[in-house]
């Protein structure tokens, strides 16, 4: 199990967002849900709207799983029927495949240069698929159909990095063939840039306050982005757009502390909007918050057993918390939602005790 996974059981969540597709009546019945795998909270949104086009039913899942892990995209079905067909796509390539009509059961998993070789598995009951010891390589868009309704599933893979190591963005993690534009961005900010149409290599170093001054590097030859000397205020989630076709990645930053000392969890952010709260969560449970437009700045040190109490300060300017003289009870996952973002970063805490070893030494003379 990866460090920063919770116990959250994703599969219900899933079971959630996969019922919210099938509520509609007639027509094209349209639904935008998000269920994280292996993360730290289920948050489901929804749209619908509906239009004359038969009984077919197309839905949106964004999906979310640690690097290493497993994911289990749901057909929805408790047991598939003697009519029913159930296929599914990668992109535009078929990956697996389960034909009642025919009585076919396919897997392939060494399409695409084998990036599934080995991680594929189609339950012949359900037809749910299965991806396990998940890389970057698997981050992308996936596409059930099951016989006259579609779903689109997007994937993103969290990568998990020690704070002050790099981490490699590639841009052939794809199988599209001619491109000209490669684009990364961090949130809705763009960090670096390939345009082979005009021979433009470009890093943006000085966007959002500067974060990433003298982190970028963009190899030319590999047409892949290096964030080195990882902090805090890059946890988060970062798009690699090729040829307007994007995949996502969230990374993850790990910080270590030593029991007794303090940590501030970076905001990554210079000031507050007024529009924009911030609300800072140790798993599922919420510790501080700035909102301004209720004018409410607010720690909440009692929860989890007082856990917290007297430890916690909340930088009234930047939105960053400290957490002093810490112990073992505070290590594990801590959520920040911003709002600036579109979704919320992730730090994960280790903290470090002294072992003290204590021992009697016997001399013995003769």
């Amino acid at each position: 199990m990866n460090p920063l996974q919770s116990s959250v059981e994703p599969e219900k969540g899933a079971g959630l967002a996969m019922g919210l597709a099938y509520a509609g009546g007639e027509g094209v019945t349209v639904v935008f849900a998000e269920v994280i795998t292996g993360g730290l909270e289920v948050n489901v949104r929804r749209r619908a709207s509906q239009r004359g086009f038969g009984d077919d039913v197309i839905y949106y899942v964004r999906r979310r799983v640690f690097e290493g892990d497993s994911v289990t995209l749901d057909s929805t079905l408790t047991e598939m029927k003697d009519n029913d067909v159930i296929r599914w796509r990668f992109g535009d390539t078929l990956i697996a495949e389960k034909n009642k009509r025919v009585d076919r059961f396919t897997v392939n998993d060494d399409v695409l240069g084998g990036r599934f070789r080995d991680r594929l598995k189609l339950d012949n009951q359900t037809g749910s698929l299965t991806i396990t010891n998940t890389t970057m390589k698997h981050a992308g868009d996936y596409d059930l159909q099951l016989n006259n309704k579609r779903a689109h599933i997007f994937l993103v893979v969290t990568v998990s990095v020690t704070e002050g190591d790099s981490v490699t963005i590639n841009s052939r993690l794809t199988e599209i063939k001619d491109v000209v534009l490669i684009r990364w961005r961090f949130g809705n900010a763009l960090i670096a840039e390939i345009d082979k149409r005009v021979d433009r290599f470009t890093v943006n170093n000085h966007v959002l306050g500067g974060r990433f001054r003298d982190r970028l590097k963009l190899d030319k030859q590999t047409e892949s982005l290096t964030i080195t000397n990882i902090t805090m205020k890059h946890a988060g989630e970062y798009q690699l757009e090729i040829n307007y076709k994007t995949v996502a990645f969230y990374l993850a930053v790990i910080v270590s502390v030593t029991e007794g000392d303090s940590v501030t969890l970076d905001s990554g952010l210079t000031g507050i909007k007024d529009d924009y709260p911030i609300h800072w969560k140790f798993k599922n449970t919420f510790l501080a918050e700035i909102n301004k437009r209720v004018d409410r700045i607010a720690v909440y040190d009692d929860v989890l057993d007082g856990r917290f109490r007297d430890r916690l300060k909340l930088d009234n300017q930047t939105g960053s918390l400290t957490i002093t003289n810490i112990t073992m009870k505070h290590a594990g996952e801590y959520v920040l939602d911003t709002h600036t973002f579109n979704w919320p970063s992730y730090i994960h805490l280790i903290v470090y005790g002294e072992l003290n070893i204590s021992f009697t030494c016997f001399i013995y003379y003769s």
